[in-house]
């Protein structure tokens, strides 16, 4: 179980909840969190049809907008008490920075949602940020220093989806000062888990591994390649210490915007290994260096929001993978299935 941290705010039961991106990944299981715990007039918003969604509930108001636009801002944020944006055209390294065009629109996102909840007078805006606002000059050893808040400025954040991020945090800012909106900060680092993309070219590492080991093991081919030299570091969070970390937050008097991950420190080997491990392998390895790769080490220093709000993670990486690893393996198997009857048929 998460660790349970302090919920300063306490929202009625009766609040009006929106996710914004509530079809994707994180913001499904955001939506399943606030159903579990009781809340009843929840909006889910997402740019892709609803059948395509990655979670979807009967009892939640599912609704296709595109939030890139003004128009659509309104008509998702009108009737809500509680705003979640979590909306953003994104994914993992080989996409972020091979379309940083595209992810930097996402800027049209937040600024339109924060437009919308001043107009709206919504009581509450979370923004989901990222660990991509961080200088890269403090990520250029894999022997990182966990990365503190302050640490993103001087300004020299990844570029396209960093600066994005970097400049949507500042817009809160901003409304919140000029406008009195109640915006609240988290920087996300590497959140994984089931019931998220893991193929198509916009899953994250620890998706991306699985399904490369899982397509080597159910192919014969025992081979693996990795993106750069496997000696670049990360962390990774589970998705639901992050559920629970993003409540505490957005519940919070906390101003300023707050690391939110793991400080389980890996190189993408040693994720290799736990995931060989767990699906009883060991794969000859093929490193691809001109594979897009990221920064050379990033790690989440997480005492300001253990001091400040007593989360911490709870879900070691061997035991999160393992649980995102056996997922992934039955949507494999399950299409597999699938495409072999229609073969047949």
């Amino acid at each position: 179980m998460p660790s349970q941290p302090k919920i300063e705010t306490k929202f009625p039961k009766n609040a009006r909840i929106l996710v914004a991106g509530g079809g994707g990944f994180i913001g499904g299981h955001l939506v399943d969190y606030f159903r579990q715990l009781g809340y009843k007039k929840i909006r889910a918003v997402d740019q892709k049809p609803v059948k395509d969604w990655y979670q979807r509930f009967p009892d939640v108001e599912n609704v296709r907008l595109d939030l890139a636009g003004k128009e659509a801002c309104e008509k998702a944020v009108k009737g809500t008490d509680i705003v979640f944006n979590l909306a953003a055209d994104m994914g993992g390294m080989g996409f972020i920075e091979l379309n940083k065009g595209l992810c930097m629109l996402s800027v049209l996102i937040n600024t339109h949602m924060l437009m919308a909840a001043k107009k709206y007078k919504a009581d509450r805006f979370f923004y989901a940020s990222s660990a991509c606002v961080y200088n890269a000059d403090k990520q250029r050893d894999p022997k990182v220093t966990a990365l503190k808040e302050e640490d993103a400025y001087p300004a020299m954040p990844e570029d396209g989806y960093g600066w994005e991020k970097l400049f949507s945090e500042r817009m809160c800012r901003h409304f919140r000062e000029d406008f009195g909106i109640q915006a609240r900060v988290a920087r996300y680092h590497n959140v994984y888990g089931p019931l998220g993309t893991y193929e198509g070219g916009r899953e994250k590492a620890p998706a991306a591994m699985c399904r490369k080991i899982i397509a080597a093991k159910l192919s014969g081919k025992h081979e693996l390649e990795i993106w750069g030299d496997g000696k670049q570091t990360r962390s990774f969070m589970y998705i639901d210490d992050c559920t629970v970390g993003t409540h505490a937050i957005l519940a919070s008097g906390i101003l300023d915007p707050l690391n939110l991950g793991s400080n389980e420190l890996v190189t993408i080997n040693q994720l290799a290994d736990i995931v060989e491990e767990i699906a009883g392998i060991k794969l000859k390895r093929k490193y691809k260096l001109d594979a897009p790769k990221g920064v050379n080490g990033r790690n989440s220093d997480n005492a300001r929001i253990e001091k400040l709000l007593g989360w911490e993670p709870s879900t070691r990486l061997r035991d999160g993978m393992e649980k995102t690893y056996r997922w992934i393996y039955d949507q494999m198997t399950a299409k597999n299935r699938s495409n072999a009857a229609r073969f047949r048929a």
